[in-house]
């Protein structure tokens, strides 16, 4: 008997086990090291020495930078406002200035300017910073959204487990209905924190809402729809799909010019990445690639549609085949396997 109790108890610890490591994993391999990579960072001219600039620090950055040259000063404003560059170097043998766009994120912003600063200190000279972007008064260091980001995302998957523990006898329709109801209130809850409370959004307020809403509407519906075939592993992979992998691509903490190519490759689809850098575009950037970003959100909740319509079906094809005996199943055990499961869902929780 007590053998078999500490196995079962050992079954349940491998959810926050595997938590540990997933995390671990993804945290430590994501933000342990940011170093650049293919940085893209310009420099201001078009003379000899200019271009000399220019290709030696190419030579000496090598796959860490990206260095190109744009005939003017305002040329480098455009493009790091069309989020092309992170960061721009204007030469001047007393007065160099090094033009940073901080809002898209302040660690690329500080890596563009540690690489113009070596330059400046050679020459013995002071290097002006300027940022072309303005953050909103509560949100100085423009890493408000990842924090609201954060906010939507345990609010989302937490829900799930919620509906997934206490609605099991529900249609897969009203659960679904159960979670666009959840994620409303999940974008209100998250938008009237970075709103009036916080002034992390000072403009757009109603776009900000409605990827919010879009937002965390995907991350229930594909919660919903996994529930069925993941049952109380589900939970655990919505941390790690939602959370280990999300936050870490998201740019909200580094950027892909600071992370290794794999989160980079992430960052391009996954959908914290969507909703912050689209956030991001329209707070800022004067919506430059907001679209793609709003594109991927959709294609997450349209993920999450098709997979709550495999999960009605299999639900379905499941009751039809039950045996008729299954309806006078032992309520004790049933009482029993619910209870695990739920407790196993709010571990993540």
């Amino acid at each position: 008997m007590a053998t078999h109790q500490i196995r079962h108890v050992a079954t349940h610890l491998l959810t926050p086990l595997l938590m540990c490591l997933g995390m671990g994993l993804a945290y430590l391999g994501a933000f342990h090291q940011p170093e650049p990579n293919h940085l893209a960072v310009a420099v201001v001219g078009d003379s000899a020495q200019v271009k000399v600039l220019a290709q030696t620090l190419k030579d000496t950055g090598g796959s860490a930078l990206d260095v190109i040259t744009v005939p003017s000063r305002d040329d480098a404003v455009a493009q790091l406002r069309n989020r092309d560059l992170a960061g721009a170097f204007v030469p001047d043998a007393q007065h160099p200035e090094v033009l940073v766009a901080k809002a898209g994120s302040d660690t690329t912003a500080m890596a563009a300017e540690a690489v113009f600063g070596q330059v400046t200190a050679k020459q013995g000279v002071p290097l002006t910073i300027t940022d072309v972007t303005t953050a909103a008064s509560g949100d100085p260091t423009g890493q408000g959204i990842f924090f609201l980001l954060v906010a939507l995302s345990i609010g989302s998957y937490g829900s799930v487990a919620a509906i997934g523990a206490a609605g099991a006898g529900l249609s897969m329709w009203i659960k679904g209905l159960i979670g666009l109801v959840t994620s409303l209130l999940v974008s209100l809850i998250g938008l009237a924190l970075a709103g009036p409370v916080f002034h992390v959004v000072d403009h757009d307020s109603a776009a900000i809402w409605a990827m919010s809403w879009l937002y965390s509407a995907g991350i229930l519906a594909v919660g919903i729809g996994a529930h069925t075939f993941l049952k109380r592993w589900t939970t655990l992979a919505m941390m790690v799909v939602f959370v280990m992998l999300n936050f870490t691509t998201s740019g909200g903490v580094y950027t892909p010019w600071l992370q290794n190519n794999f989160f980079g490759a992430l960052h391009s689809f996954w959908n914290g990445a969507g909703f912050v850098e689209g956030a991001r575009s329209l707070l800022y950037f004067d919506s430059a690639g907001f679209d793609s970003r709003l594109l991927s959100l959709f294609a997450w909740f349209g993920a999450g549609l098709v997979l709550m319509i495999a999960a009605a079906y299999a639900e379905k094809r499941q009751a039809a085949t039950a045996p008729k005996h299954a309806a006078v199943a032992e309520p004790a055990a049933q009482a029993v396997e619910e209870a695990e499961e739920e407790m196993e869902e709010t571990v993540g929780v």
